[in-house]
């Protein structure tokens, strides 16, 4: 019997998608952009104690090695050679902390990670002294309480002015960034200050941990970051793009346990054998490709001019836009940070980044707390039956607005109620918040930049929704693209591989991605009305402002309720009227 034939295609690419719930290993033609196949593993995470996330990084290693070696299976089994794959990028979850012994490859504490998903409980970040902007900053609206005295603590240092950090940076001084959880680590856990003086400790992102693993570990692993990894640590100069000696001194953090900074696109190793978990298929392809989650999505999204942005729809949404090759600090609590830099001696791209805390988040909330849907994919048949809020109009501020506002003291509201309002109306008006909250953080965008939007490119587990894209395109009043292929990051962390000097299999030209169709959603009502809508909302807004009005509130005390307006009981009691109403399956 005559031997199967191996599929002929262009050469591949594979990308690791390291995020906080799970590991991906997908793999690409670098001719089409088409995915060939993929595996998923998902990860644990702890919590040791209330406001603190932490995961084991040697279980996040085994699961890139599962996700490679199944991948490899599967593709066998389409008979692709995975000799053919040429390069693998790594695209990690930013911000997470890793210190290990260089000389065992054992971790001296589990990965620190930043607190997600925000429930209606969640405590409101506390401001450092004399700092407009909250703790979290943009990029993030969680309280990482094991942190937080760190932060109080080093603010109360800050020489001259606020703004020491933020400069160097494009970052707030906050609990969210690499800086302060290796700080932490270094003040509380013994054996890192025991390796630390010993010369036996590296630190770094999740990247530079899988790469160090991947690349031999103890045995001459390569230890590296990019630079948009680096810009997330708040030990990194965007503007030298060099680890920066006064932030290392202001931290406290010696420069010698940190990576190598490189450019997001050159071979930082080869791909060793794990004698321990017998995983080598791989073995002697070229890591080549490095980004941030959301840098990745950047250039998975192609979004590689000025003024063009993509916005990721999760349970929070993170927009990031393209500033070109010059860093814009935000003046409405925004952060600056590194997009990418594709080779080493090509130019490094800035972006502006901001964050809706709100968004899959909501539906959730809908789901769980008023449990006027049972799966989260029913608020789209909802919001269809009825086709309007109907004056409806919901604040998602839960834990307080953030950016632009950065107004703790705001609660969530659901306003303009009438007789009429039910349950559809509530969940299209969900739906809204999150298309009218992507708006005030592009505005803001498009104030700090200049340049105004001509269009939005999406992703993100939400964009399956065409009745959310749709409201997008309304309110925003630009179309709203949304590719095919939703697995952006991964490519994005391909392409990087892909076109890196020495692997040279991917152009990053649009025609390399012709297997990726785009979907474009069009506005459907006018300017006046898209406008009218937009400023309800914005009424809405400010009478969510105010609710909070002294500390004891955070803490339970009885007494809050003296200071809440009437407005507040009435409310709450109408959304807990109109809960129970459908709960019990009342019209």
């Amino acid at each position: 019997m005559a031997a199967t034939k191996k599929a002929v295609l262009g050469p591949l690419v594979g990308a690791v998608d390291q995020g906080t719930s799970s590991t991906r290993f997908l793999v690409f033609n670098s001719k089409t952009a088409e995915l060939l196949s993929h595996h998923q593993v998902e990860i644990k995470q702890e919590f040791p104690r209330e406001g603190w996330v932490e995961q084991d990084p040697k279980e996040i290693l085994q699961s890139v090695y599962e996700c490679i070696e199944k991948t490899c299976e599967k593709l066998g089994q389409l008979n692709i050679d995975i000799s053919n794959i040429k390069a693998i990028g790594v695209s990690n979850q930013r911000e997470t902390t890793v210190v290990w012994d260089r000389l065992t490859g054992e971790p001296l504490y589990n990965a620190v990670a930043a607190p997600v998903s925000p429930g209606p409980s969640d405590p409101v970040a506390v401001v450092p002294s004399g700092s407009s902007v909250p703790a979290t900053g943009a990029s993030s609206v969680w309280l990482d309480l094991r942190t937080q005295s760190t932060v109080e603590n080093l603010s109360k240092r800050i020489p001259g002015n606020n703004n020491f950090v933020k400069s160097k940076t494009g970052l707030p001084l906050s609990t969210y960034f690499s800086a302060v959880k290796l700080r932490w680590l270094l003040d509380n856990v013994r054996k890192v200050q025991k390796a630390v003086e010993e010369d036996r400790a590296l630190f770094g992102t999740i990247d530079s941990w899988l790469i160090w693993s991947l690349t031999g570990g103890a045995n001459g692993g390569v230890h590296c970051t990019d630079v948009t990894n680096a810009s997330r640590t708040m030990l990194f100069n965007i503007h030298s793009l060099e680890w920066d000696k006064e932030l290392c001194e202001f931290f406290e953090i010696p420069i010698k346990i940190l990576p190598n900074v490189r450019s997001s696109s050159e071979i930082y190793g080869l791909m060793k054998i794990s004698h321990s978990l017998k995983a080598g298929a791989l073995e002697g392809v070229p890591i080549s490709g490095c980004l941030g989650d959301q840098s990745a999505a950047l250039v998975g999204q192609m979004c590689f001019q000025d003024g063009q942005a993509k916005n990721t729809y999760g349970t929070g949404c993170f927009l990031l836009c393209n500033t070109g090759r010059k860093c814009v600090f935000s003046e409405h609590g925004l952060l600056t940070t590194v997009a990418y830099k594709l080779g080493r001696d090509k130019p490094v791209y800035y972006a502006l980044e901001g964050s809706v805390a709100i968004a899959g988040a909501v539906i959730r909330w809908l789901r769980d707390n008023l449990g006027i849907i049972k799966t989260s994919e029913e608020i789209e048949k909802l919001a269809k039956e009825v086709g309007t809020s109907y004056g409806c109009y919901f604040v998602p501020a839960f834990s307080g607005l953030y950016a632009p506002y950065w107004e703790p003291s705001a609660r969530g509201i659901i306003c303009g109620l009438t007789q009429f309002t039910n349950k559809c109306h509530i969940a299209f008006a969900a739906l809204e918040a999150v298309c009218f909250q992507t708006r005030e953080i592009l505005d803001a965008m498009n104030r700090d930049c200049g340049i105004p939007l001509s269009h939005l490119q999406v992703d993100g587990g939400m964009t399956n929704n065409k009745i959310l894209m749709q409201l997008q395109a309304d309110i925003l009043y630009i179309p709203v693209v949304k590719p095919s292929m939703p697995e952006t990051t991964a490519l994005g962390a391909a392409m990087a591989a892909g076109a890196a000097e020495g692997v040279g299999v991917w152009s990053l030209k649009p025609e390399d991605l012709s297997a990726v169709t785009m979907e474009r959603f069009e506005p459907q009502i006018n300017a006046e009305e898209s406008e009218i809508r937009y400023s309800t909302w914005k009424k809405a807004v400010m009478k969510s402002m105010g609710w909070v009005t002294t500390q004891s509130s955070e803490s339970g005390d009885p007494s809050i309720f003296c200071s809440l307006p009437l407005g507040f009981f009435i409310v709450s009691s109408m959304v807990m009227l109109i809960g129970a109403r459908y709960i019990s399956g009342i019209p």
